[in-house]
């Protein structure tokens, strides 16, 4: 039985990338890279629907809320006082 394989983020945004040129058909691109040519066209989608969000002016924010960070700040504390 095989093993799933894990692909990068890098990996996805390049082949996306190369979906998105159109240089080549979905098939094309998946025979090429050797994944299925539904993941391509799902990257390819993502890629398309997340471009807006680089012009939003949220692409440097990091999402999470104040009191996320202040839960985090308070975990960081217990932590060191039990010096792991």
């Amino acid at each position: 039985m095989t093993k799933r394989r894990k692909l990068s983020d890098q990996f996805k945004a390049k082949v996306a990338l190369e979906a998105l040129r159109g240089n080549r058909t979905i098939q094309e691109i998946a025979a090429k890279h050797r994944v299925h040519p539904n993941q391509v066209s799902t990257w390819n989608k993502q890629t398309v629907g997340g471009l807006s969000g680089v012009f939003s002016g949220g692409a440097g924010k990091q999402g999470l809320s104040e009191s996320e960070i202040k839960d985090l700040h308070a975990k960081i504390g217990r932590l060191a006082l039990l010096g792991v």
